[in-house]
């Protein structure tokens, strides 16, 4: 029979528990990240900017254009500018990506007005002159004022209507694209959906359950019937090129893809680009 009184060994208590501090420690900083990353990704996600240092009418553009307040829920606005283009088969409405505000995107209005579409560009809630805060719903809520205006103010038919979404903007635009039918639907240098895009840049924590805007565009596309283009770039070093491919392998046809160059947001303004867009709306009439 064992001694009951047989002397503890100090080294393996210390030992035991060093290494029950070490796990409590390691266990409340992996509990203090996750609330961080929940709490605080918006920030991370939607890097609001104010402000508004340059408009159309000023050089060296000087374009005609609307300058725009519409209304969404809560009584907030959105605030757009709308580039008209006389003779215009086709009108874009361009959901934007998640950083600066219209000044910051005005070179891709001109790039398409100055290519014969007319063009409508807005800012998500909280960014430029658009009262309120992002948030996944919010920019959905944007998409559809930005549609209503087009559509019954404008009285732009549908099917004289392209969405184009970059990046964030292609989830809005997807959102879009299943509650009506445009003429069709352009995703460039967009994600998966954003949970992917988080679990990609953090392979070593299980973050997905955490991400609370989802922006879940591939789970969309089966129920989008338009015509869709996907176009990426393989140097893309923000979303990576396997997003686009995805998108495309997963959505119905009539779709094509484009392979661009450049990074994420100078992409656009790659040599094939315009073309390439302007050959697949070509298509769309025939």
């Amino acid at each position: 029979m064992k001694d009951e009184n047989v002397a503890r060994n100090p080294k393996r208590d210390v030992a035991k528990h060093m290494f029950a501090s070490m796990i409590t420690i390691a266990v409340l900083s992996l509990a203090g990240f996750m609330a961080l990353l929940f709490f605080a990704q918006r920030r991370l996600v939607f890097p609001v900017s104010r402000e508004i240092y340059r408009t159309p009418d000023q050089a060296p553009y000087r374009l005609i254009h609307e300058d725009l307040y519409l209304p969404v829920s809560g009584g907030k606005i959105t605030n757009a500018w709308f580039f008209p283009c006389d003779n215009a088969q086709y009108t874009v409405l361009f959901c934007r990506g998640n950083g600066g505000t219209l000044s910051d995107w005005l070179d891709a209005g001109v790039m398409f007005h100055n290519a014969g579409f007319a063009i409508l560009l807005f800012d998500y809630g909280g960014y430029g002159r658009s009262t309120g805060r992002p948030s996944e719903s919010r920019l959905y809520e944007d998409g559809r004022a930005a549609w209503r205006w087009l559509t019954e103010a404008r009285k732009i038919p549908p099917r004289n209507i392209v969405l184009i979404g970059h990046s964030i903007g292609g989830g809005v635009a997807a959102q879009l694209a299943t509650e009506i039918t445009p003429a069709a639907l352009i995703l460039q240098s967009t994600f998966t959906s954003l949970p992917d895009v988080a679990q990609e840049m953090l392979p070593f924590l299980y973050v997905k359950p955490f991400i609370r805007d989802r922006f879940n565009t591939i789970a969309k596309l089966a129920r989008i019937s338009c015509p869709l283009l996907v176009v990426h770039s393989p140097n893309d070093s923000l979303i990576p090129f396997a997003h686009g491919r995805a998108l495309f392998d997963r959505a119905r046809e009539p779709k094509r893809f484009l392979e661009i160059r450049g990074d994420h947001n100078d992409g656009m303004f790659s040599a094939n680009y315009l073309s390439g867009i302007a050959s697949f709306i070509a298509s769309l009439a025939r």
